[in-house]
């Protein structure tokens, strides 16, 4: 199995910024994709930025030019830098990972248990 823990959330000023990091283990062969999803309350979770294994990312055109998604391979982890957030950034924050525990297994989604990140106007 592959845990993933998140840090980095809380309460911030709108303009103001949050690093969020995000730290896989357990059993891993490897690691593909990583990346941040977001939920609102009463609202689907929904992907804010992806990072594959070589580096390629993806953002949400929301946050596009204001958060920037980054990972350290070699210590399994994940970053997300959010800049000027706005109120509507409030959500908490689900960090995710295709992973393989091994040679012979399928990849499959981990998530971690999220951490809230609330940007007040």
């Amino acid at each position: 199995q592959v845990q993933l823990v998140e840090s980095g959330g809380g309460l911030v000023q709108a303009g103001g910024s949050l690093r969020l990091s995000c730290a896989a283990s357990g059993t891993i062969f490897t690691i593909n994709a990583m990346g941040w999803y977001r939920q609102a309350p009463g609202k689907q979770r929904d992907l804010v930025a992806g990072i594959t294994g070589i580096g390629s990312t993806n953002y949400a055109d929301s946050v596009k030019g204001r958060f920037t998604i980054s990972r350290d391979n070699a210590k399994n982890t994940v970053y997300l830098q959010m800049n000027s957030l706005k109120p509507e950034d409030t959500a908490a924050y689900y960090c995710n990972a295709v992973a393989r525990t091994s040679a012979w297994s399928r990849p499959r989604d981990y998530w971690g248990q999220g951490t809230q990140v609330t940007v007040s106007s």
